[in-house]
């Protein structure tokens, strides 16, 4: 039972990093005017770097 709760922090750390990294990916197409591919109803979308909202970086 000791190596759930280190296995818990490590993976709650992946999960900030990981959505840390996909938010600066983002932001990063947003800003140089590049376009993205996101899922939307079933569907795959591209959304032009006009329609990318911007990310705020409150935490």
């Amino acid at each position: 039972m000791k190596q759930s709760k280190p296995r818990q922090l490590l993976s709650t750390k992946i999960n900030v990093g990981v959505k840390a990294a996909v938010a600066a990916a983002i932001e990063r197409h947003r800003k140089l005017g590049e376009s993205i591919a996101v899922w939307q109803d079933g569907k795959v979308v591209i959304l032009t770097a006009d329609r990318i909202s911007p990310i705020s970086d409150e935490k």
